[in-house]
């Protein structure tokens, strides 16, 4: 069935469909429809919302319910988020699995309700305290709004690790058909949880190590899973890179408007092309790497101060020009200028080789 679907509704059907059976929030723009969704479409599949105090209690209430075992997420935007932090460094200690959307807006502080994308080092480098890294997926429409929220309870579960979904107010606010998937996926047995029951007494669940070599012992296995990650968890998509000579790197609403420009730079004679990472962490860095060896020039597009381009220029090593275009404060540039951009590098490349 498809249904036309704000990406923040899109959020929570995704949610239903993986089998997530709790939902702990506190409201704030643009991600509140989100609450709103799950408060009528989680009791109706047999699941519970509650609406907590605050973000800090949203996220420790996660805590609780994913260590008995239950599927279960929390939504929220920058500020929000960032009161989140301590918890979900506390579950990626604990190893407890979980799914955290953040539908960015404009920042720092409390910023304005405008599209921007300046959480990227909040999510992808673990904004929390300590040793530890969250898988990080950015959908660029509301199919993956959905589709990837439910992917992320997927990944979640598989390593035992809070999982976060970043996407932007535009995608949150925007409209478009979606295929719905079928709801009520069964979760995976956890036999490491506790519920209260003989079977699972003796389990633990703790981020506390005040031995020393104890600690040590989980950072070293925390790595081990997070090189597993780097390995398989890896996604993204691309575009006219047959025969690149430039090539834009963007992703969420960023790499929309990054296609519409490579199409019209290709109308134009300029070979464009596009990577957009779907996974921002891991990234992927070998992918880009290679196409960066085929390019002249790369051109990272986003709507920070600059981020993700640090990310691309670890990838590129010096292989290739890297370049940034940035808006930021909830303003956008159009495909047209994006292309300007890319005529005056591919002139620049021109003027270098003479």
């Amino acid at each position: 069935m498809r249904q036309l679907l704000k990406g923040n509704h899109a959020v929570v059907r995704g949610a239903v469909a993986a089998g997530c059976k709790a939902y702990f929030g506190y409201p704030i723009t643009p991600a509140s429809e989100i609450a709103e969704s799950a408060s009528e479409l989680f009791p109706e599949s047999g699941g519970i919302f509650i609406p907590a105090e605050s973000e800090i209690g949203s996220i420790q209430m996660m805590f609780g319910a994913s260590a008995a075992g239950v599927r279960c997420m929390t939504a929220s935007s920058g500020p929000g988020i960032s009161l989140m932090q301590e918890g979900i460094s506390y579950m990626a200690g604990a190893e407890l699995p979980g799914v955290v959307v953040n539908i960015m807006r404009a920042g720092p502080g409390l910023g304005n309700l405008g599209v921007e994308q300046g959480d990227y080092f909040q999510a992808v480098k673990g904004g929390g305290h300590g040793n530890y890294r969250t898988p990080v997926f950015a959908p660029n429409s509301v199919q993956e709004m959905c589709d990837l929220t439910m992917h992320a309870f997927e990944v979640a579960d598989r390593y035992r690790n809070p999982v976060v979904v970043l996407a932007d107010g535009a995608l949150g606010q925007m409209m478009e058909p979606v295929r719905i998937p079928p709801a009520g996926a069964a979760a995976p047995d956890k036999p490491w949880a506790v519920r209260g029951d003989a079977a699972t007494r003796r389990n633990l669940i703790t981020s506390i190590f005040l031995e020393h070599h104890l600690q040590e012992k989980l950072i070293t296995k925390l790595e081990d899973k997070y090189r597993e990650m780097q390995d398989a968890e890896v996604r993204w998509d691309e575009f006219r890179t047959e025969d690149l000579e430039i090539l834009v790197v963007a992703y969420g609403i960023s790499s929309r408007i990054a296609r519409a420009a490579v199409e019209l730079a290709r109308e134009d004679g300029v070979r464009a092309a596009l990577l957009r990472p779907i996974s921002l962490y891991p990234f992927p860095s070998k992918r880009i790497r290679q196409l960066a060896g085929r390019a002249y020039a790369i051109l990272v597009f986003e709507l920070s101060s600059g981020k993700m381009v640090e990310d691309v220029r670890l990838a590129v090593n010096g292989i290739t020009p890297v370049e940034l275009l940035r808006r930021t404060g909830g303003m956008m540039p159009t495909p047209e200028e994006i292309v300007s951009v890319l005529k005056t590098m591919e002139s620049e490349s021109v003027g270098n080789k003479a």
